[in-house]
């Protein structure tokens, strides 16, 4: 075992370090901005229809456009990261979605809002696979979905932050046209403030030991570990203790490493054609894009939903009911995902999530008259929001960064995220207009996410478990995988 292998051993053994938690707040605040500039839209479409009168089809655009732009941002920006690097591209897909928060918040028109939309979803998109990774590359292998689940739980701030925010607004008297423009310009402001931290991450190990890079792996495992605060420092440091001549050698023997890792490195092609890694890929797809047709559909639609079961409802009011939904419902089920991710097991608790959302959202339409009344239908709607964050928001995002090849992770991350998003666009698309529709209306919407949940349970199955498992360890796993299927499949084909 090369000195760089034992190093990733050392790194999977350690305990939790200062670094670990600066990462998760450097990548968590990211989606923190990425859950307020997605979910706030749903507040400004609230408003826009009594100041701009927009239709119900312009707001089921408004709803979508950034989610289908994130499509765009996950792929591109995933297979940059596997190409160049998670360093070379970390933090720039910021700069993009503050460009279109920005922008969108000085908007003339609805054309030119759905154009900044755009923009500012194409930003979201390629945070997904890039922070999720990096994270995943960096963990010890006890704390890694802990870790992980940090930093997309603090998307939870992000709902709670948004409807706090307007609400503060509109109790102030502000003009309603003045109020959703800084809504969604605050949303630049989280993401200017992270950017400087993003560009001063050093590589991850496991990427750098994919380059043939020792030195990289040994200085990344260091900070990891708090021996060094400064990348960059650290890197200087070690090569000017290294004599001339050794560093000659060093060079020689990792080009010579280089060219050996090329002929060992998996190429995105493979994730269609290797068995398992298709299989995975499909798994850890499909489950997320189900999952974000039910969840961004009923999400993004809840002032819509709240409207709707509570019509004469003020604005204000409305965002105190969606505030409420967040903070009791959703904040704690990813505090419990976090806890308990690395004990139960991935697998279960997104078992246990579809389940439970199938169920809540199947009452609702079963029992139609709950709909209307305040306390019941809060409490299915509520338990259907926590199941989805102690379940499938949190373990579709934990999955790709896990059970993928380090050197296609992002890739495979940036595909099942793309995929995800699409769902998203899907249901922020339609759940309006079928909250609308006089054959749907809020009982056919709930249907139709159960059915959408439990088809989610079902595919989860083809997926495996990693919890506490090394990364190298889970690849491996799945090359073993496809061995005992070709060997029974030969033994099955061989004549008696």
């Amino acid at each position: 075992m090369s000195s760089s292998q034992e190093a990733l051993k050392q790194l999977d053994e350690s305990p939790l370090s200062g670094f670990h938690f600066k990462t998760v707040i450097t990548a968590g605040m990211g989606f923190l901005t990425d859950a307020y500039d997605l979910f706030i839209i749903g507040v400004v479409t609230s408003i826009l229809k009594d100041t701009w009168h927009i239709t119900s089809l312009e707001t089921s655009l408004l709803s979508s456009v950034a989610l289908l732009a994130s499509v765009l941002g996950a792929v591109v920006f995933g297979r940059i990261a596997d190409t160049m690097g998670r360093k070379f591209i970390y933090g720039y897909e910021l700069l993009v979605l503050a460009i279109g928060a920005i922008a969108s918040a000085l908007a003339p028109n609805v054309i030119w809002l759905l154009i900044f939309r755009f923009i500012l979803g194409v930003g979201i998109g390629g945070d997904y696979p890039v922070s999720s990774t990096l994270m995943s590359e960096y963990a010890n292998r006890k704390d890694r979905g802990k870790l992980i689940t940090f930093v997309f739980s603090t998307q939870a701030l992000g709902l709670i932050i948004g409807p706090l925010l307007t609400y503060i607004l509109l109790q102030s008297g502000i003009d309603k046209e003045l109020t959703w423009r800084l809504i969604l310009g605050a949303g630049a402001i989280p993401a200017l403030a992270t950017f400087w931290l993003r560009r001063q991450i050093s590589e991850t190990p496991r990427f750098a030991l994919a380059k043939g890079d020792d030195a990289g792996v040994t200085r990344a495992v260091e900070m990891a570990e708090g021996k060094h605060s400064n990348a960059a420092e650290a890197g200087d440091k070690s090569e000017n203790l290294v004599p001339e001549q050794t560093r000659q050698d060093q060079e020689t023997s990792t080009q010579e490493k280089n060219e050996s890792v090329q002929e060992r490195k998996t190429s995105w092609r493979e994730l269609f054609t290797v068995r398992h890694w298709l299989i995975w890929l499909l798994g850890a797809a499909g489950t997320w894009f189900l999952l974000d047709i039910a969840y961004y559909g009923t999400t993004v639609s809840t002032p819509i939903v709240i409207k709707l079961f509570s019509p004469k409802t003020s604005l204000t009011t409305n965002m105190l009911y969606t505030l409420l939904i967040f903070v009791v419902a959703a904040l704690p089920g990813y505090i419990l995902s976090a806890f308990t991710v690395d004990r139960i097991g991935r697998k279960p608790i997104q078992l246990v999530g579809f389940g439970m959302m199938a169920v809540s959202y199947g009452v609702l339409f079963i029992f139609p008259q709950l709909t209307a009344i305040t306390i019941p239908f809060l409490l299915c709607y509520g338990l259907a929001y926590l199941f989805t964050e102690f379940g499938p928001n949190v373990t579709t995002f934990l999955y790709p960064a896990e059970i993928f090849p380090v050197t296609v992770r992002t890739t495979a991350h940036g595909i099942a995220a793309g995929l995800g998003k699409f769902g998203a666009f899907i249901g922020a698309f339609i759940f309006p207009l079928m909250l609308a529709s006089a054959n749907f209306k809020l009982p056919g919407a709930m249907g139709v996410a159960a059915i959408i949940c439990l088809a989610g349970f079902l595919l989860t199955f083809v997926l495996p478990e990693p919890k506490q498992k090394s990364l190298e360890t889970i690849e491996k796993e799945g090359e073993e995988l496809d061995q005992k299927i070709e060997v029974r499949e030969n033994q099955q084909g061989s004549p008696a």
